[in-house]
């Protein structure tokens, strides 16, 4: 077999990554890797471990107590998280290390890593008798007890610190545009033809609206994200078991609540995870949006209404020297497009699980952050492609000028207003089909049997003035 690997390229070289999102685009995604990455989530669990423990301690019927140096240094465990640590618990899974043998499981290893720890902050002082800890930690629970709960520790981040204020970017950038240009007169088309004129501005606040609410959306159901600690198959059995006496219901919520999570009280082996299916759905919306702006802004370049600021050295066509494309709007697209598809996926497959849990849910779940990753991706694109833009507004009242039968809808309106039964039929008569001017609805409006004021009201109509009340409408825009 003939052997392909490029000689002096490291596999850890963002060049020789098998995704774009941690080679070519590796600076761009480079925000999401505190919440993304297998070392986040080994933090994560930490973490989880490290809060339960100390609320085992906590309890008046366990025989542990912990003060607050142990405290103090127990959180300091994923608090000061670091690389030797990943590279420990990674070590710990899948080769053994500190006397352990192999976890070959990854929450086994956090646990080993803890004992590891522990017995440091024994030697250290801050902890007495780190061996009659061991016991406690992950006590009663079920891997996916401290998964589901560190997933969303740290989807819940990403989502508030990395995606909502990038989507607010390019909402703010849309509102400033459609203030702008909120009298600029465009012709609007639908099902692709000439339509009643709008105004550049009142579109861009359309989309502005839309995007704020999308965003709404993603807000209410990343705060719905809900957390489960209830056992192997979600009764408690264990920790029943242990200590009857203790309302392990309340103690997992208290503990869910903790975390900044809501909590599900009802759950199997799994947590139902409806909640994820909700924030993918949230977000595939706010990408919905933009792949609407993305398109809109790609036929916009294309009928020149919008002009795009040139790059200092950038190429725009390898062949043509002349090109300036739209490759942000495209590449916004292309990674929206790639974001809804995974997310998509991701909202069907969470929800599901044979009978208590099968264990290929764990597998998918490691691919949410590359959803992210697109979204994230393609919301920075699009911001990149509405910086660019210059609306033509030369073009755009040109093209109006050139379709002065948009008018027709205003004309017949007035003479519907004016008692005419024939309105429609006499403009349709005039236009359908046709290239009228100006001087053609004038002439029409000669031979109209209305009062002078309304004629003069008629000749009055240009394209670029029958833009109603689009202007004030930009004022609508959504906070």
């Amino acid at each position: 077999m003939t052997d392909h690997a490029i000689s002096g390229l490291s596999r850890s070289d963002p060049l020789a990554a098998v995704s774009p999102l941690d080679g070519r685009y590796a600076s761009r995604t480079a925000p999401l890797s505190p919440y993304a990455s297998e070392a986040a989530l080994m933090r994560a669990r930490t973490r989880v471990e490290v809060e339960y423990l100390i609320e085992l301690a906590a309890l008046d019927e366990t025989p542990i107590a912990l003060d607050d140096d142990p405290e103090a240094a127990l959180r300091d465990v994923y608090e000061s998280f670091s690389a030797e640590d990943a590279r420990l618990i990674k070590a710990l899974e899948v080769e053994g290390a500190e006397g352990y043998a192999a976890t070959n499981h990854d929450v086994k290893a956090v646990e080993y890593f803890l004992r590891v720890r522990l017995d440091e902050a024994d030697d250290s002082g801050a902890v007495d008798d780190a061996e009659a800890l061991y016991p406690w930690v992950h006590f009663g629970l079920t891997s996916e007890d401290v998964n589901n709960l560190a997933h969303r520790l740290l989807l819940k981040p990403a989502v508030s610190e990395v995606l909502v204020p990038a989507i607010r970017e390019v909402r703010d950038a849309l509102v400033d545009l459609a203030q702008e240009y909120r009298g600029t007169p465009m012709l609007a088309r639908t099902h692709g033809q000439p339509a009643t004129p709008t105004t550049f501005g009142k579109e861009m606040a359309v989309y502005a609206s839309r995007l704020g609410r999308a965003l709404g959306r993603v807000v209410v159901a990343n705060g719905d994200l809900s957390g489960k600690l209830a056992g192997a198959s979600g009764t408690y059995a264990a920790h029943d078991a242990a200590y009857p006496d203790v309302d392990w219901r309340a103690f997992s919520e208290s503990f869910v609540r903790g975390l900044d999570l809501e909590h599900t009280p009802l759950a199997t082996q799994v947590n139902p995870c409806d909640d994820l299916a909700a924030l993918f759905d949230a977000l595939r919306g706010v990408n919905n949006v933009l792949l609407d702006l993305d398109l809109d802004a790609w036929l916009y370049v294309s009928d020149r209404y919008l002009g795009q600021r040139t790059v200092e050295g950038e190429t725009g066509s390898s062949t043509m020297p002349h090109k300036v494309n739209p490759i942000d709007f495209e590449n916004s697209e292309g990674n929206l497009s790639k974001a809804n598809g995974d997310l998509t996926f991701l909202a069907d497959y969470v929800t599901g699980s044979r009978l208590q849990r099968d264990l290929s849910d764990s597998t998918v779940k490691r691919n949410v952050g590359a959803a992210l990753a697109h979204c994230l991706i393609g919301y920075g694109k699009a911001g990149n492609g509405l910086a660019k833009v210059v609306p033509n507004e030369a073009v755009m009242r040109e093209e109006l000028a050139a379709t002065p039968e948009v008018i027709g809808e205003a004309v017949q309106t007035i003479l519907r207003r004016e008692g005419d039964t024939d309105a429609y039929e006499r403009v349709k008569e005039l236009t359908r089909g046709r290239s009228v001017t100006l001087d053609d609805f004038r002439e029409l409006f000669g031979d109209l049997d209305v009062d002078e004021d309304v004629r003069e009201e008629l000749r009055a109509l240009t394209p670029a003035g029958y833009v109603g009340v689009a202007d004030g409408l930009v004022d609508e825009i959504d906070e």
